[in-house]
């Protein structure tokens, strides 16, 4: 799906519609001493079998993409739209 870099829309924190800059949403690195990291590490070890069966079979095709955008003015970003698509492409729209 073709999406333009930039857009105009609604901004909760300006409080008026303002451009917005457009970017996909890129999940940060994992941290290895949070809770959740350990528990699953300690699962993990040991002898036995994995902690889950690992799937043989995907059900789906395609992941969701989400869609992060950006207020010009205040720097305010929020998700704005999360689809499932093959491939996102961010392009200039000359007007």
């Amino acid at each position: 799906m073709r999406f333009p870099k930039r857009i105009r829309t609604y901004c909760r924190r300006c409080g008026t519609h303002t451009e917005h800059r457009v970017s996909q949403y890129k999940g940060g690195k994992r941290r290895s001493m949070a809770l959740g990291e350990r528990r699953y590490r300690r699962k993990q070890e040991g002898y036995g079998s994995k902690r889950r069966p690992e799937q043989k079979r995907f059900a789906k095709v395609t992941k969701k993409q989400v869609v992060v955008i950006s207020c010009t003015e205040c720097g305010m970003k929020r998700p704005f739209l999360g689809i499932r698509l093959k491939r996102l492409e961010l392009v200039d729209i000359v007007r």
